[in-house]
């Protein structure tokens, strides 16, 4: 797993992305401190050489006149070895003396208030510092203006620079380098609650069930309670599911060791009658055990909550038909009238069809066990719904809730399983349908409906 997939990973990610931009931040500053530090030493040495230059500037035979001292460009020219111009300009522009005739600066000021200017130029392909002082002499005729124009170029103030941003990106790196380590401490630190559930969790017998009790804190306590009640739905789960096999092997056992009691007692006897006689009930028991074994399985899917039925649309209309031609015969041979009371439009629901089958079927042999005569299966279209209706001898009021729960019979004295309204009430849950039991016509019987949500034509 990268870590680009893992919690350390991304805690990692977006710890060190305001990290990095703060250090990018620094580095900027550190550059531009830097830039502004050499700026002002070397200006510094511009304005001291072009004060000694001016301090030499004397008025000599009707004209300016210069005796340049040696150290006045020497404390330009470092180690860099860089190359000082210097140029004296009277107050007409004219160039006087100097080793270049450097140009002016057009947007200053002839005030005492602002005597220097500094300005970065291109001259003769040379990237330079220009400094420019304004200065006068003043004799008891005459107040003669000049400029002294000094210029060097850029070596000592690039390595200077580097220089100092060397200095200060050593500490900048240390720093970087300690918060690095301090960010990868404090996220282990951080997942370490993590860490302790995940090894409580791998270490738990998987057969147990039980709460996690563990020290943890108040976001990961959150995620403990929630796997907490999923493991006391689970305990209900599994007591339900327990529950419903002891039953289910109680309700087994009961037809086979019939059939068992049956096939022992017909091997005592000698008349073909009396074989005859154990055969038809050793057949009846075997029926209704297989009867019963596949509506377990009915059951059983319909619990799985990973199991989704697909719903495609249907007419329940033709559901009650298909339901009513296959189970005629079998209500006919036992005397039952099965009928059908149809709607004149198409009533479309999105259902499983082998789904509502299987309902309409535990429905129809309900009925027909628990002693009806009459059975009528119907559809209303508004909303879409299904009934089924009996003449037998109904479900109590009291009854009715207790009766969807598995294994629970209506009467004692029925052949049924107790599990055939429980099938149906899954089924219904499956199709976000809602099942109610009521009294028949008149008062008598049994009328099941399931009314489906409304379905778009």
């Amino acid at each position: 797993m990268t870590l680009a997939h893992s919690l350390y990973g991304r805690l990692l990610a977006w710890l060190a992305l305001p990290l990095l931009t703060l250090g990018a931040l620094l580095l900027l500053q550190a550059w531009l401190e830097a830039r502004a530090t050499a700026d002002r030493a070397y200006d510094r040495l511009l304005d001291a050489s072009s004060l000694a230059i001016a301090e030499q500037v004397q008025w000599q035979d009707g004209r300016l006149w210069l005796d340049l001292p040696p150290a006045a460009l020497e404390m330009l020219a470092g180690d860099a070895q860089e190359r000082v111009f210097y140029s004296l300009v009277d107050q007409q522009g004219r160039h006087i003396t100097g080793n270049a005739k450097l140009p002016a600066i057009t947007d200053t000021h002839d005030t005492d208030d602002a005597p220097l200017f500094y300005r970065d130029i291109t001259w003769q392909e040379l990237r330079l510092r220009l400094g420019i002082r304004q200065s006068h002499l003043e004799g008891w005729r005459s107040k003669e203006r000049f400029e002294v124009r000094v210029a060097h170029t850029r070596e000592g103030r690039v390595a200077l620079r580097l220089e100092l941003l060397r200095g200060n990106l050593a500490g900048i790196l240390g720093m970087g380098a300690l918060a690095i380590a301090t960010l990868l401490m404090a996220v282990r630190g951080a997942l370490k609650p993590l860490t302790r559930l995940r090894k409580a969790i791998r270490t738990r017998d998987p057969r147990t069930l039980a709460p996690l009790e563990l020290e943890l804190p108040r976001e990961l306590a959150e995620l403990r309670e929630a796997l907490n009640d999923l493991l006391a739905r689970m305990r209900r789960v599994r007591a339900n599911q327990e529950r419903f096999i002891g039953d289910a092997s109680h309700q087994l056992r009961t037809p086979l060791a019939g059939i068992s009691a049956r096939a022992e007692l017909a091997l005592r006897q000698t008349q073909p009658e009396q074989w005859h006689t154990a055969l038809e009930a050793i057949h009846a028991a075997g029926e209704r055990s297989a009867r019963l074994a596949m509506q377990l399985l009915s059951l059983t899917r319909l619990d799985n909550p990973e199991q989704r039925p697909e719903l495609t649309p249907l007419d329940l209309n033709d559901c009650v038909r298909q339901a009513v031609r296959a189970h005629w015969v079998a209500c006919h041979q036992a005397g039952v009238d099965l009928g059908a009371d149809c709607s004149a439009s198409p009533v479309l629901v999105a259902a499983s069809d082998w789904q509502l089958q299987e309902a309409l079927t535990n429905l129809i042999d309900n009925s027909r066990r628990y002693g009806a005569r009459r059975i009528t299966l119907g559809v209303l279209s508004h909303p879409p719904r299904l009934f089924i209706e009996d003449d037998g001898p109904g479900i109590s009021a009291e009854q009715r809730l207790a009766v969807l729960r598995p294994f629970h019979r209506g009467r004692d004295d029925g052949e049924g399983s107790g599990l055939g309204l429980a099938i149906v009430d899954g089924i219904a849950h499956k199709h976000g349908a809602r099942l109610s039991l009521s009294e028949g016509e008149a008062g008598r019987g049994l009328r099941v409906e399931l009314d489906f949500p409304e379905t778009a034509s």
